[in-house]
């Protein structure tokens, strides 16, 4: 049997911008990003810890160490800059396997969205 599990989250970052006439996406700090195991294109859900809203779209990196948030095109609109999402990836994994797991968390300090 196989099962979905969370692989990674970001854990309370601040939106930094929101680009509604961007193709799609959400654009992450590139060092974010690799810290929560994360690849550019994977799917993500979004959850706006501000207003509620749940939503999915897919990752791009950002510069590196820059602690860019930017959710473009339609998502820009689920949105503020300065709210606090938490961004989180699954997996799909063999149910055994799945009991020994440790997904990736990242907890960036939510003033510059940086690691340290």
């Amino acid at each position: 049997m196989q099962v979905e599990v969370v692989k990674s989250k970001i854990h309370r970052v601040t939106v930094t911008g929101a680009d509604l006439h961007y193709i799609g996406s959400i654009t992450i700090d590139e060092a974010l990003l690799e810290a929560a195991n994360m690849i550019e294109g994977e799917k993500v859900s979004i959850v706006n810890i501000n207003n509620g809203e749940r939503f999915e779209t897919y990752a791009i990196p950002g510069p590196r160490n820059s602690g860019e948030i930017t959710l473009n095109g339609p998502a820009a609109r689920k949105v503020h800059q300065g709210d606090i999402v938490i961004i989180i990836s699954y997996g799909i994994m063999d149910f055994e396997e799945a009991k020994t797991f440790r997904p990736a968390i990242v907890f960036p300090n939510e003033e510059n969205n940086s690691l340290t």
